[in-house]
């Protein structure tokens, strides 16, 4: 039997526990059932009892009736106890002599009701104030409505009152139960605080929480700091994995746009709500500099964190395939030139990545062309072949005058189906840089290209020994002009092409070189000479070429190209 039951007993029961009820189970059973009965219930508990009571005595009358002969008996019996009662008469004198005694218990029981009525004068004085212990006790839920309805300002009101009512009356059992009450509900309003500040949150409402947390003091300032961090960053992780990642170009787009506007609330919520907090506490308190100084490395390692969360996602979503680099780049660098105004500026984190993605992907469409090159070579043959593009002596020096004016391939390159789609590869690729050709590539563009001219000299080659047993007069011609082509007008071609993505003056101005220097370096410039040396004794010179004399109207250096255009 714990205390509270003891003293629930001594309160019905003044003069001790009656016998019969000392090993009835259901007493206990059915204190524990008043104890949930609201006041209400427990003035109508009384009215109930008296109806059962006489539902009861209904039950006994209908108990007598059927059982008659037993009452009968009854009255046999108490003529019986007539004839007793005149024995209790002769001993009536003995009770009489034990009168003064019965009249020492009354006076004992006189100062017995002396402590009754203080008991019951205090009992009326708990129901005078009823309504005021009333509100006390409801302290509890009143708070649980105020923290349910979102009234954080109340229910902080309540809990100073209950605080300040436990340190006064804390001994008081009831009111020490409605503190660890209130004290419950104070750790389930800072949960609910806390889960607020990882939903999408304003400026206005985002401050309000934190100086509600601030005011509970659950939190130092480095620990509130954390918790901010941990959930605003509980909230941009959730805003990032809701961006459907099936395509690469939506997702990192959707990434950027989610990523700039919320890490820069975030960091304008951080420092509105934290503003130059650990340079003042450094400055004040000497021995809490270092201390301090965590808060700040403390958010620029979150900072640094979620920029680097961004640029894998970046790197991740560029090697899975974008159709627009120029679009991307445009929006990060922009993202990272907004982040300027709050001292994250990462665009040079940005920049090698791009460089580098941007150069696989070149170098892997250089090498599907390579081996398209290959395919088509396998199965070309020189059998009947007639050239038909070949320019005639009025119409080459204006064709070539157009050529160094425009991007056209040569129409040459019709007649041979292998070099015509080897250009078009080229041209796929470079087209593909073009929009989006970071100057940095510059050189690698031009050895990539350098490297596969070169292979390709070295296929048709190979393709000139395995043929050469075979080939009619006719053919061996036709080779020579497929020889000419490629030396002489689809090399400088493509020379033009790298220089009109990558201008030398553009190139020069960021090297701090002259063209002559930036030729002899030989970046853009491709090595004419490497390239055909494979095929050096089966290129004709372009003066010797087989064509009509006038196609030699103009001569130019073959490893030299136009610095005109664009």
């Amino acid at each position: 039997m714990d205390l509270e039951s003891e003293r629930i007993l001594k309160l019905i029961f003044p003069d001790g526990l009656p016998e019969n009820l000392v090993d009835n189970p259901e007493l206990f059973n059915y204190l524990n059932k008043l104890g949930t009965y609201k006041v209400d219930q427990l003035k109508k508990e009384q009215t109930r009892l008296t109806e059962e009571t006489k539902h009861i005595v209904e039950q006994t009358q209908d108990l007598a009736i059927s059982n008659y002969k037993t009452f009968i008996k009854t009255a046999e019996n108490s003529r019986s106890i007539y004839k007793e009662f005149q024995n209790a008469e002769s001993q009536v004198s003995t009770v009489v002599e034990k009168l003064p005694e019965l009249s020492d218990k009354c006076e004992a029981f006189l100062e017995q009701s002396v402590e009754i009525n203080e008991q019951r004068r205090l009992n009326s004085i708990t129901l005078k104030k009823n309504a005021q212990l009333l509100e006390i006790l409801e302290l509890p839920q009143l708070m649980e409505r105020c923290i349910r309805e979102g009234r954080y300002e109340e229910a902080l009101e309540l809990a100073a009152y209950v605080q300040k009512m436990g340190e006064n009356q804390g001994h008081i059992l009831v009111v020490k139960s409605i503190v660890n009450s209130v004290e419950s509900l104070w750790h389930t309003m800072l949960v609910q605080l806390v889960a607020q500040l990882r939903t999408d949150l304003q400026l206005p409402k985002c401050l309000q929480i934190v100086g509600y947390l601030r005011r509970m003091q659950a939190f130092g300032t480095n620990e509130l700091k954390l918790k901010f961090l941990q959930a605003r960053d509980t909230w941009l992780n959730a805003s990032l994995k809701a961006i459907p990642t099936d395509d690469a170009q939506q997702h990192l787009t959707k990434t950027i746009e989610v990523t700039r506007v919320n890490l820069f609330n975030i960091i304008t919520q951080y420092r509105a709500i934290f503003p130059e907090e650990d340079n003042t506490e450094g400055s004040s308190d000497r021995p809490l500099q270092g201390v301090s100084c965590n808060g700040e490395r403390l958010f620029q390692s979150w900072l640094h964190e979620k920029i680097t969360d961004f640029l894998r996602t970046l790197e991740m979503d560029l090697q899975r395939g974008i159709t627009s680099f120029d679009t991307v780049l445009g929006q990060c660098m922009y993202f990272g030139l907004s982040f300027s105004r709050v001292g994250a500026d990462f665009r040079a984190l940005m920049a090698p990545i791009f460089v580098r993605v941007i150069k696989e992907k070149f170098l892997k469409n250089i090498s599907t062309v390579n081996e398209h090159f290959e395919m088509e070579l396998e199965k070309y043959t020189l059998i009947n072949k007639i050239t038909v593009h070949t320019r005639n002596a009025t119409t080459t020096a204006t064709s070539e005058t157009n050529e160094l004016e425009s991007y056209a391939p040569p129409e040459s390159l019709l007649d041979f189906h292998p070099l015509a789609a080897l250009c078009n590869g080229y041209l796929n690729a470079l087209n593909d840089l073009r929009l989006c050709a970071p100057t940095a590539l510059a050189n690698d563009v031009s050895v990539a290209l350098q490297q596969s001219l070169e292979m390709v000299a070295k296929r048709v080659l190979a393709f000139y020994r395995q043929e050469q047993q075979a080939f009619t007069a006719n053919e061996r011609e036709t080779f020579t002009k497929l020889c000419y082509c490629f030396a002489h007008e689809m090399i400088p071609y493509l020379q033009r092409c790298i220089h009109a993505i990558f201008p030398p003056m553009t190139l020069c101005s960021h090297l701090g070189v002259n063209l002559n220097a930036l030729e002899n370096m030989g970046i853009t410039y491709l090595q004419q000479k490497d390239i055909l040396e494979p095929l050096k004794h089966l290129v004709p010179n372009k003066m010797e070429a087989t064509l009509k004399p006038e196609a030699a109207v103009k001569v130019e250096e073959v490893n030299v190209p136009v610095a005109a255009e664009g």
